[in-house]
């Protein structure tokens, strides 16, 4: 008897439980926060390209169980970055003036465009995964 295993995919490769990609990409978002405000005043390119890059790892690398985990993942972890930001130093996403609401939207808006590609790249990821694995 022959077996005929082929390799996987990069679409079918996958496999990790969908609490345990949110944890890390939240905990490499994190630690991509506090690296560039080591670097610089604020939140910055090296944060937005980090989050990007975060968000296409995590649609990757999670199982096609947990998709919806992953799916919702990119609004929730910038916009809870930046209120943790808002309140903690306003200053490092917003002017130093401003109060949680305020930080909070300016923040949010200032990365904008991270969120809008980290998150497009995330969905059409999970949707062309979805699609190769209904083939099989």
């Amino acid at each position: 008897m022959t077996s005929t295993a082929r390799a996987r995919t990069l679409w079918e490769e996958g496999r990790r439980p969908g609490r345990d990609v949110v944890s890390l990409a939240v905990a490499l978002l994190v630690t991509a926060a506090v690296v560039d405000l080591l670097l610089s005043e604020g939140l910055g390119l090296f944060f937005d390209l980090a989050f990007v890059t975060v968000c296409v790892g995590a649609a990757l690398g999670v199982r096609p169980n947990d998709f919806f985990a992953v799916g919702v993942l990119p609004p929730l972890a910038m916009f809870a970055l930046v209120v943790l930001l808002a309140f903690s130093d306003p200053g490092a996403v917003a002017r130093a003036d401003d109060g949680l609401v305020q930080a909070t939207v300016s923040g949010v808006s200032h990365h904008a465009v991270a969120l809008l590609l980290g998150y497009a790249a995330c969905l059409a990821l999970l949707a062309v995964r979805r699609q190769v694995l209904r083939r099989d």
